[in-house]
């Protein structure tokens, strides 16, 4: 198939995952996208489809939002996003789909196990976390595991969790943008394909939200929580 067309169906079951769990849509797509499209393509094109997307969840749960539980998680990960744009493209293929495996099998079994998470009372820990997420934001769009387990260590409820990394989102994503743009990797290809990605994830995600009312949110996160496993573990053997 054609690579639009294949960025299509990827951003709409990007889109799909996102309206059903709040999270989860670099996870789905990032790998796929980076062996059809390459990451220099594939990271600055995402960063600019997903925007809209963070715009749109956020509006749905913006009342359950609190600044205060996210800016440093924030001010940690927008002083990384940089260093991870410039890392990110230069390190071999091989290097970042192995990344990408880890990450995303990693959270996958995080995510299916659910572990208890001591709850961590210093916020000096979400630092550390926003930091992890900086890198990974800036460098493969996949910064969401850190943020959503430092949230598993604060007791927050469903609302506040995705509004919460929503919110966070919609200021890193920004910042990513920019990271790719000063390194010069917003051509016009990279246009002509974020357009149809953005498109694509719209709709999807409009689809996800639709149909959060008539499918059980725990039986289609843990077979999204295995595929993501069985993806992660391909990409790294």
């Amino acid at each position: 198939m054609p690579d639009t067309v294949v960025v299509a169906l990827i951003m709409i079951l990007a889109g799909l995952i996102q309206g059903l769990t709040g999270f989860g849509s670099a996870l789905v797509s990032m790998p796929v996208l980076v062996q059809t499209l390459g990451l220099a393509v594939a990271a600055p094109m995402f960063a600019v489809a997903v925007l809209f997307s963070e715009i749109a969840m956020m509006a749905r749960y913006r009342h359950s939002f609190s600044v205060g539980r996210v800016w440093r998680l924030v001010a940690a990960s927008v002083l990384l996003i940089p260093v991870g744009a410039a890392i990110g493209p230069r390190l071999p293929e091989a290097a970042i789909l192995a990344i990408l495996g880890v990450v995303v099998a990693g959270y996958g079994a995080y995510s299916l196990t659910r572990p208890h998470m001591p709850r961590i009372a210093n916020p000096r820990w979400s630092y550390l976390f926003g930091g992890a997420s900086g890198l990974l934001s800036g460098a493969f769009n996949t910064g969401g595991p850190p943020y959503v387990v430092y949230g598993a260590t604060q007791g927050w409820t469903p609302s506040e969790f995705k509004a919460n990394i929503q919110g966070a989102f919609i200021v890193n994503t920004p910042i990513v943008i920019a990271s790719h743009a000063l390194n010069g990797r917003y051509t016009p290809q990279v246009f002509e394909v974020a357009a149809v990605a953005t498109v694509a994830m719209l709709g999807g995600l409009l689809a996800g939200m639709w149909l959060d009312r008539f499918i059980s949110p725990q039986g289609f996160r843990r077979a999204v929580q295995i595929a993501l496993i069985v993806l992660g573990l391909s990409l790294i053997f």
